[in-house]
Parts: structure tokens; C-alpha cells; sequence
């Protein structure tokens, strides 16, 4: 197997288990944890991408934007997360989907 097999067998692993936690998590924190394992699946192929392509360095470059993006996207999730908790009392989100009007 080669480097960029393992790199896309990670990939593909990485990707599936975060769809799969987006499918059957019900709390606010656990859709924020599967969106940041399926972000790091991205990540990967980005970098897999940049060494097939013989441009390691832009791959490795945008996957430091990617994971800069990514913090602040998991820092305000996480902050909402905590405000609706504090506010509603609950983090599960059939719980929350039946307050709207």
C-alpha cells in the first residue's frame, strides 16, 4: 500500500464516522465534535491532494487555513451550545426543534 492508499483510506474513514455521528447524535456538543471529525477528513485529503499533485506546500498551507476556519467555527458553536443550555436547559436538539412557532 502506498502513502496516498492509507491517506484515502483515512480519509474515507474520517468522513464516514462523522456523517455517521451527524446521523445519530441528538446533542448540540456532539454535532460540533462530529462537524470537527468530518472537517478533519477534509483536512487530510487536502494535504493527501497537495502530495499527489507534487505541491505539498499549498496543500499544507490550506490545511492551516482550514484548521484556523475550523476553530473559530467549533469555538462558536460550542459558545451557542452553552448559552442554549444555560437559557433552555437542554441540549438535545428534537427537544429544541419543537420550540420554534
Amino acid at each position: 500500500m502506498t502513502t496516498l492508499q492509507v491517506a484515502a483510506i483515512g480519509v474515507l474513514g474520517l468522513i464516514g464516522v462523522g456523517v455517521y455521528g451527524l446521523l445519530i447524535s441528538r446533542s448540540l456538543i456532539k454535532i460540533v465534535v462530529a462537524l470537527q471529525i468530518l472537517v478533519k477528513g477534509a483536512m487530510l485529503a487536502l494535504v493527501a491532494a497537495g502530495v499527489a499533485s507534487g505541491r505539498t506546500n499549498l496543500g499544507q498551507s490550506l490545511a492551516v487555513t482550514v484548521i484556523v476556519a475550523d476553530t473559530v467555527v467549533a469555538v462558536i458553536g460550542l459558545a451557542l451550545a452553552v448559552q442554549v443550555k444555560r437559557r433552555l436547559g437542554t441540549l438535545d436538539v428534537r427537544e429544541l426543534s419543537s420550540l420554534k412557532k
